[in-house]
């Protein structure tokens, strides 16, 4: 699956995400050439604040491949991770991050964000996790947009 694949079956979670009342943000990781986690943004639902898509998904791929390590994964998530979906992605040790929507996309759709980048969170810590911004940018951008229209008046 290429990684603008993955990224099509998150921003798709993330569609299904928004039709339920959730917030627009999803993620899809992939595993030996093997989809293993599809999840979409659950805070509301779950009254959870840890519960990010890139969460939601790592802890679904987990116990998938029943390992808190992750080595070898591809994550295509809709939006540049937050800092605690990044040090989670981090500490599983995936491989390589492709994200659509930047930060600065995410802020100026209205959600609060702790403006720290990816790229510099990364740089902080040994790992060899890849980033790849901007992959399918504007589709994901526009589950923001989506998001809003589905907001009560």
């Amino acid at each position: 699956m290429t990684p603008e694949e993955l990224m099509e079956l998150a921003i798709e979670i993330c569609r299904q995400g928004i039709g339920k009342g959730q917030t627009p943000f999803g993620c899809a990781i992939q595993l030996d050439g093997k989809l293993i986690a599809v999840a979409h943004n659950t805070v509301s639902e779950s009254i959870d604040v840890t519960a990010h898509a890139e969460i939601n998904a790592l802890r679904e791929g987990c116990k998938i491949v029943r390992s808190p390590h992750l080595e070898g994964a591809i994550v295509a998530t809709t939006c540049e991770p937050c800092p605690m979906c990044a040090a989670a992605l981090y500490w599983a040790r995936v491989d390589t991050i492709y994200f659509g929507a930047s930060i600065e996309d995410a802020a100026q759709a209205g959600f609060d964000q702790l403006k720290l980048p990816l790229k510099q969170l990364f740089e902080a810590g040994e790992g060899n996790t890849s980033l790849v911004p901007g992959v399918l940018r504007s589709a994901c951008q526009d589950l923001f947009a989506h998001w809003r229209d589905r907001q009560p008046q």
